[in-house]
C-alpha cells in the first residue's frame, strides 16, 4: 500500500511539473502584454495632456525623449519665449520642464522605447529600424496652441515579442494606437482606454 502511495505521489508530482512548465511561460507572455499595453496607453496619455496644455495655456509644449546610458528618459517643456520648444532653448532653461523626467522601465516592467528586428513601418510610414523614436533630429513632439502637432511614431517593444506603437498625427495633434502582430505582419487597432478611463482609438 505504502509503495502504491508512493507511486501516486510520483505521478502527481509529474503532472504538476508538466502544468507548471506549460503555464509559467504562459503566464510570462500575458504579463509581458499587460504591461506593453499599458506603457503605450502611458505615453498616449502623456501625449494627449501636452495637447490639452498647448491649449489651454495657448503656449507650445513638447514631449521630449532623449536616449541615455539608462534608456529614455520622457520630460516635457513648456515654450517660455513665444518661438516654441527649441533644443537652444531647453539647455539655457528658457523653455522649462514640466514636472521631472520619467523612464518607462520603471512604471511598465520589461517595456522600453524599441522595435523588433525587421518589422515594417505602422499605418505605411517607414520602417523603425534600429530608432524607436521616429520624431525627426528633435527626438520631441511638440504641440501648438492652434491644436497641431509633430506627426510621427513612438515604438515600444515588451521582453518577448510584444510590439506596439503610438502614432501622432500632425494636423489634428491626436494620436492612436496599434499593436504589432509577428503571426500576420501586420498592425492592428482596437479601443483602448487610458489612465484616466477615457477612451483612445487604438
Amino acid at each position: 500500500m505504502a509503495a502504491f502511495s508512493l507511486i501516486e505521489l510520483l505521478f502527481v508530482l509529474g503532472v504538476a511539473a508538466t502544468l507548471t512548465s506549460v503555464a509559467v511561460p504562459q503566464l510570462s507572455a500575458s504579463l509581458d502584454e499587460v504591461h506593453s499595453a499599458g506603457a503605450a496607453r502611458h505615453i498616449a496619455a502623456r501625449l494627449q495632456q501636452a495637447r490639452v496644455r498647448a491649449l489651454t495655456r495657448a503656449r507650445a509644449t513638447a514631449l521630449r525623449i532623449r536616449a541615455d546610458g539608462r534608456g529614455y528618459a520622457i520630460t516635457v517643456y513648456e515654450d517660455g519665449n513665444g518661438n516654441g520648444v527649441l533644443a537652444a532653448d531647453i539647455v539655457s532653461g528658457i523653455d522649462a520642464p514640466v514636472g521631472p523626467p520619467e523612464r518607462l522601465p520603471e512604471l511598465y516592467s520589461g517595456v522600453d522605447f524599441g522595435a523588433l528586428p525587421g518589422i515594417p513601418g505602422a499605418e505605411g510610414s517607414s520602417a523603425p529600424g534600429s530608432d524607436p523614436i521616429r520624431l525627426g533630429s528633435a527626438d520631441s513632439v511638440t504641440f501648438t496652441p492652434l491644436g497641431t502637432a509633430t506627426a510621427g511614431s513612438l515604438y515600444l517593444r515588451g521582453r518577448g515579442s510584444t510590439q506596439y506603437v503610438v502614432r501622432i498625427y500632425g494636423e489634428t495633434g491626436r494620436t492612436r494606437i496599434l499593436r504589432y502582430s509577428p503571426l500576420t505582419r501586420r498592425w492592428w487597432s482596437r479601443c483602448v482606454r487610458t489612465a484616466t478611463g477615457a477612451g483612445i482609438r487604438a
